[in-house]
């Protein structure tokens, strides 16, 4: 079974001298998972996104019409940073992996079934 691995981090956390340190700190740890997820044949895919200041959203509204806006549209702090897609056979397992995924504090990760149609 797939599992998308969401990671959620406090975009600000990054903007300073000690942020950026500590991004390529956490940036050297994804390296260190992908290459172990490799290596356990667990990973079909994974990247980081660019900021949410890149994003545009479409909204689809009443009657099917659509709206374009600027940014994500979730209303919070921190933003969907990058994602990790695993095949594994269980929930149990794709949560090991989960807790293997280095964050800043405050960071999140949602692990959720994928829809294989």
């Amino acid at each position: 079974m797939q599992y998308m691995l969401l990671i959620y981090e406090p975009e600000k956390a990054y903007e300073t001298e000690a942020g950026q340190a500590s991004l390529m700190e956490i940036v050297g740890k994804h390296m260190a998972l992908s290459a172990r997820m490799r290596d356990a044949g667990v990973i079909v895919s994974g990247d980081g996104l660019q900021g949410s200041e890149t994003a545009t959203t479409v909204v689809t509204g009443a009657g099917g019409v659509q709206t374009l806006h600027d940014g994500p549209f979730a209303e919070t702090r921190e933003q969907l940073g990058g994602y990790y897609l695993v095949e594994v056979g269980s929930l149990d397992e794709a949560l090991v992996w989960a807790r293997q995924i280095p964050v800043i504090d405050g960071g999140k990760v949602e692990v959720r079934p994928v829809m294989v149609y």
